[in-house]
């Protein structure tokens, strides 16, 4: 009786952590991987919505991930994230710039490359246009974003009614331009419609892709280097020298830079002038706000030729849009999904769902023209096939950004380009040398 008592006894407790240990495995099974994500497309246009619906499905399609999504205004966004990069509390994911602020990111140690995401998926990075990684590749071979955006700056936007009226031809050339401006101010139209009160604009939409075209790519970059070249030399006064000829030849409208950039939009669509050079962010605003027939008389182009130019005529100022980054503290289970959400967000599926959002994109994908604007199309189509040439402001220090910026509107107002030149030589330089 004593050895059956015993036995039974094992036999229990033998039962009882057989229980407890498929109790604990169980356990392990269910424990969720956390993942921390920032962004922000917080706003109600197609396109936040869009991207934030990417998100929404892929914390559907892994049940297994405790996704921990938030949403933040742009205009608190980079306040916000660089408050929590100070005490290294980034979370697992998080939306950057192109330019200096991932790059300052990267500087302080705070990310760690996607790299293994990209070369899992050859066919998806190789559809990226030219260009794409390059503000995202700080050493060789190591990629830490994916655009998930594109900024194009520069378009020449025209209205083919008042064109067709005054038999004018779309400018290819500079001589061409100079005679449009002429015809139309002798009839009464504006050529160019300008809100230069946020005094970005003349930088960002004219005076890149312009410059470009003058002094050639390589010449800028070293100039914002302060490598063997200076924006005291003669190829940047001679590029200020174009923009000055707009300015006296009334290229713009009276006040350009007493209206801001969506009144001259609004100046344009309704008729006022016959072209506008803005961004791809007009392409949203005159979506919202237009008339599909105001909409179905504008067209787009590039900027004309500049004769003698060291650039590429057929170009847009841009870039990369903003991608999203990996915190170099997640590691395991959490980074593993963390790559996973990045392909979900920017892979082929989700850049094509972007682009029909009215939203240009950094990669080669054929969109539905019935999900866009025609303008849009029209623009999208126009972008795929130009190349890209840089932004000032994404590579001057913001003191020479400030400078530049400002100085296009002394040069309106009257002011001397060479005046203009020196003082932004001496910004950038102050900014480059130790």
């Amino acid at each position: 009786m004593s050895l059956l008592l015993l036995m039974m006894t094992m036999l229990l407790a033998a039962c009882g952590d057989s229980g407890s240990n498929k109790s604990s495995d169980a356990s392990k099974k269910s424990e969720k991987i956390k993942l921390s994500i920032w962004h922000n497309f917080a706003g109600d246009d197609l396109r936040a919505k869009t991207v934030r619906g990417l998100i929404e499905k892929f914390a559907e399609e892994h049940p297994e991930v405790e996704l921990d999504a938030q949403a933040i205004p742009p205009d608190g966004y980079r306040q916000r994230l660089s408050t929590v990069a100070a005490g290294n509390e980034l979370p697992d994911l998080f939306f950057v710039y192109a330019g200096s602020h991932s790059a300052e990111l990267y500087r302080a140690g705070l990310l760690q490359p996607i790299t293994e995401v990209v070369d899992q998926h050859p066919e998806w990075k190789d559809k990226f246009l030219t260009g794409a990684f390059d503000p995202y590749t700080f050493e060789t071979d190591e990629i830490y974003s994916a655009p998930i955006g594109m900024s194009a700056t520069s378009i020449l936007y025209y209205n083919t009614a008042l064109f067709e009226q005054y038999n004018v031809k779309v400018p290819t050339t500079w001589d061409e331009m100079m005679t449009a401006i002429q015809v139309f101010n002798d009839n009464n139209i504006t050529p160019i419609a300008l809100g230069n009160k946020a005094p970005w604009v003349a930088q960002s939409t004219i005076l890149g892709s312009l410059a470009d075209r003058v002094t050639g790519t390589e010449w800028f970059k070293n100039a914002a280097a302060q490598n063997g070249a200076k924006f005291t030399d003669p190829e940047f006064i001679e590029a200020l020298g174009y923009f000055k000829q707009l300015v006296d030849h009334k290229a713009f409208q009276e006040g350009a830079n007493s209206i801001d950039n969506t009144q001259a939009e609004q100046y344009f669509i309704q008729g006022n002038a016959a072209m506008m050079i803005s961004g791809a962010w007009s392409l949203t605003n005159l979506a919202a706000s237009a008339s599909e027939e105001q909409m179905k008389v504008v067209d787009v182009t590039v900027l004309p030729a500049i004769p003698g130019g060291k650039g590429e005529a057929n170009t847009i100022s841009g870039g990369a849009g903003g991608g999203l980054a990996l915190s170099k503290r997640t590691e395991g289970p959490a980074k593993e999904a963390a790559l996973e959400l990045i392909y979900a967000v920017s892979g082929p599926e989700a850049q094509k769902a972007i682009a029909e959002s009215n939203s240009m994109v950094m990669y080669d994908t054929d969109i539905d023209e019935s999900k866009v604007s025609s303008l849009y199309y029209k623009a999208f189509n126009l972008v795929k096939k130009t190349n890209i040439t840089p932004v000032y402001d994404a590579y001057l220090s913001a003191e020479a950004a400030e400078v530049i910026n400002n100085g296009l509107q002394e040069i309106m107002a009257g002011g001397s380009i060479e005046n203009v030149a020196k003082k932004l030589q001496d910004a950038q330089a102050r900014s480059v040398t130790p």
